[in-house]
């Protein structure tokens, strides 16, 4: 039941733009001013399942329920900001706050739920990870991430990847087009290989892009300009917290080439893992990051620990905040990569 601590942030975020004024920008201060003092007091928690828990969860279908309940809690928080933005006569600081929380909501609820549902084999499941992508313009994630990120991950082919002293913000720019363009890519490939049209019902691409287009004119017709407005940078805001996070997953690791010319095979050396129970619980285990990779078909609540993985000094939140501030992110982080792994 932990793992409903996992709604907090769409429960503070709503209440705060409901109750407007500061609280607008309530879940931008919950989220990134008092998760990271939390993680500072609250325990690291390095204990893995035995194979009789790990049996169990995976038999508990509540871990799956609690995924679902994001989709009515995402468009049930887009629809309310977008209505109270569109009926009610706000200030301009409000307004800001109030697209900065729904963004925090749709990255937090959204995209990374969409992550954990995208790797499901189920149909269902899957296509409620497509949905959950939806209002934060990132449909394409669905196909990048499984197809080409898992694949090329630690090396210069993916650019989900940061370098070795690359910035946040140049990172954004390498990752928001690179895998936009390298998903069409894929797709492209995908189409060939299944001898597909480009109309064919299969082309995740195309289907993707005229959803995303219905969808925003679905939101000008109810909304107005301004609801659109709002509903577009609250999903810049969205994919831009997703991609804060690639950024501390994998920030500076490499897999070495070999000889054969290949890539050594992805362990779990090569993603940044935190133990940080509060980024852990919110973030439904992504911060367990490592497994993750290692095994990317492990469900969220059985994810390990495992001693080789390179650790983060702070949780996941507090990690994305220090990664704003690029000099002090090098001067915590550089030194804590294995030297033949620095890309």
């Amino acid at each position: 039941m932990k793992y409903l601590l996992s709604f907090i942030i769409p429960i503070v975020g709503v209440l705060g733009i409901y109750y407007g004024g500061i609280f607008s920008y309530a879940a931008l201060l919950f989220a990134f001013v008092l998760f990271p003092i939390l993680e500072l007091l609250l325990p690291i928690d390095k204990e893995n399942y035995t194979e009789s828990e790990v049996k169990n969860r995976l038999k508990n279908k509540l871990f799956d329920v609690l995924l679902y309940l994001n989709v009515p809690i995402v468009y049930g928080s887009l629809v309310f900001t977008l209505y109270k933005i569109s009926h009610v006569n706000l200030t301009l600081f409000e307004i800001i706050g109030m697209t900065i929380s729904l963004g925090i909501i749709l990255g937090s609820n959204g995209i990374n739920v969409a992550h954990e549902l995208g790797h499901r084999e189920k149909l269902f499941e899957r296509i409620l990870g497509k949905i959950l992508l939806i209002p934060s313009h990132y449909t394409h994630f669905f196909i990048e991430h499984n197809h080409g990120h898992h694949l090329d991950v630690s090396t210069p082919k993916d650019p989900s990847t940061a370098k070795y002293n690359q910035n946040l913000y140049a990172f954004w720019f390498q990752t928001v087009f690179g895998t936009y363009i390298k998903a069409w890519q894929i797709q492209k490939k995908l189409n060939q290989s299944e001898n597909r049209s480009f109309f064919s019902l299969k082309n995740d691409m195309f289907w993707f892009t005229l959803i995303q287009i219905s969808y925003l004119i679905i939101l000008f017709y109810f909304f107005g300009s301004v609801g659109l407005i709002v509903a577009l940078l609250a999903g810049i805001v969205g994919f831009l917290l997703l991609e804060s996070i690639n950024y501390i997953e994998h920030y500076g690791l490499k897999r070495n080439l070999l000889p054969s010319g290949r890539y050594e095979r992805v362990s779990e050396k090569h993603s940044w893992n935190s133990n940080h129970v509060l980024g852990r619980i919110v973030l439904y285990e992504l911060t367990r990051h490592s497994d993750h990779h290692f095994k990317s078909q492990k469900k969220y609540q059985i994810l390990e620990y495992h001693d080789v993985s390179p650790q983060m000094p702070f949780g996941y939140p507090t990690s994305i905040v220090i990664s704003f501030f690029p000099p002090l992110w090098f001067a915590i982080m550089n030194k804590r990569i294995p030297l033949e792994m620095k890309s």
